[in-house]
């Protein structure tokens, strides 16, 4: 692996551009290359991984992506009608599980997450209403240091989702969220990905 020209980017034997973090390993790699920052508009789709950010709070996404099979086993696929019917029981099978992040808070979180998705299909839709908090305008990074870590939007965000009922979706974690998706661009500049979300384009 050896530096860019572009401080933020490093470049792989594949001769593409990538930042640091997607370089450490295959698994990040792959990740970054094929998935991140692609969007995801569907309700099982959005509702998946606001619950695996907020698992991801306090740990890295190498361990969450790591652990997303054990995840998606332990939580039924991450289908909302299903997670919503888990019970006290299923919290206490769940904290047994030594594949996932065993915090009770956090699981309790993506039962609470599943009843709250379900709720909103009565209005616009968990997806909508995430995506109803796409800004005007996307960052331009150059290094990691110039990725923000939250927005007026993943705020704001944040504060309709707590309205809502949903918990662990802080504004730091709505923001993972929100690259994660595509409603903001933050691939570096110089990063072979940059743009490729056909959200935005440069």
């Amino acid at each position: 692996m050896t530096t860019g020209t572009d401080a933020g980017v490093v470049i792989g034997e594949d001769g593409l551009a990538r930042p640091a973090w997607a370089a450490a390993s295959p698994s990040l790699r792959d990740y970054y290359d094929s998935e991140w920052g692609m969007p995801v508009t569907d309700e099982h789709g959005v509702y998946e991984r606001v619950c695996l950010e907020g698992f991801q709070a306090g740990l890295s996404w190498a361990t969450i992506l790591r652990k997303r099979p054990a995840f998606r086993t332990a939580f039924a696929g991450f289908r909302p009608d299903a997670v919503a019917a888990y019970t006290d029981a299923d919290v206490e099978r769940l904290m047994a599980d030594t594949g996932i992040v065993r915090n009770r808070r956090k699981i309790e979180a993506t039962l609470t997450n599943a009843r709250a998705t379900i709720r909103l299909r009565e209005e616009m839709g968990l997806a909508a209403l995430v995506w109803s908090f796409r800004p005007e305008a996307t960052p331009r990074p150059r290094t990691f240091a110039e990725i923000p870590t939250q927005s007026a939007e993943s705020l704001a965000l944040s504060r309709e989702l707590r309205r809502r009922g949903f918990a662990f979706v802080g504004p730091t974690t709505m923001y993972a969220l929100m690259e994660a998706i595509g409603i903001v661009d933050t691939h570096l500049v110089g990063s072979h990905r940059r743009g490729s979300s056909g959200i935005w384009t440069s």
